[in-house]
């Protein structure tokens, strides 16, 4: 088992998020913290990856949604309250070195997380992400950076919210014409965020190995962290 650290910190500003990932993730590649893990949800955001294309933002005028541009891979994604996002801040010169499988091993985790509400998801060749089948519909997304095998970024995965911003504020992903969900739409039942994370935590210890120590936000202010 590789102990690391988890910190589930509940409604935290895009920004400010984005700013935490990227200190965290100088102190584990300096060695100052292990892996670790950022759950979370955001107030309503689109985050605009690399390869958004023009056109995919639609926004009606006066929506209350904040636009940021990432360093991540992939296009357009929203993110609200009611989302699980999860960033995993991890060293992955031991875990492989191996982008592709980062990226199954996240979706892995996720399929765990949801089998554990009774949930099947499945994988689209082609198609980034976990789906739900028959009809096809996305329930989590998966976007991530790499800085010297630093990974930040991760996965987004609708536990409780309203999925129209999905297809009316954006083309999601780039998907057009394909539906998105949650888990309480498909549970048909209101399902907290909260209720989520523990199934999630798991999910990822199963498939990376952690043995997770529960810390708070400013036990991750290591001194690499704290001096910037």
């Amino acid at each position: 088992m590789t102990h690391a650290l988890l910190a589930d910190l509940g409604l935290v500003d895009y920004r400010e998020a984005w700013e935490l990932q990227r200190a965290v993730a100088a102190a584990v590649a300096g060695g100052e913290l292990p892996d670790t893990v950022l759950m979370l949800e955001h107030p309503p955001t689109i985050t605009l990856g690399r390869r958004t294309e023009e056109g995919e933002v639609h926004v009606p005028e006066g929506a209350d949604v904040e636009i940021v541009e990432v360093d991540r891979g992939g296009k357009s994604t929203y993110h609200g309250p009611g989302q699980l996002v999860c960033y995993p801040i991890l060293d992955l010169a031991r875990h492989g070195e191996d982008v592709k499988k980062y990226c199954r091993d996240l979706e892995e985790a996720l399929a765990q997380t949801l089998s554990a509400f009774g949930l099947e998801s499945t994988r689209f060749e082609g198609l980034t992400g976990v789906w739900l089948d028959r009809p096809p519909r996305k329930i989590a997304s998966i976007g991530i950076h790499l800085t010297k095998w630093i990974s930040t970024h991760g996965y987004a995965l609708n536990v409780d919210l309203d999925p129209a911003p999905f297809t009316e504020w954006i083309t999601a992903c780039g998907l057009d014409g394909f539906a998105f969900t949650s888990m309480a739409r498909e549970l048909d039942r209101p399902l907290p965020v909260a209720d989520v994370v523990p199934a999630a935590a798991q999910g990822l210890a199963d498939v990376f190995g952690f043995a997770f120590e529960p810390v708070a936000r400013e036990q991750l202010r290591a001194p690499a962290v704290a001096s910037t």
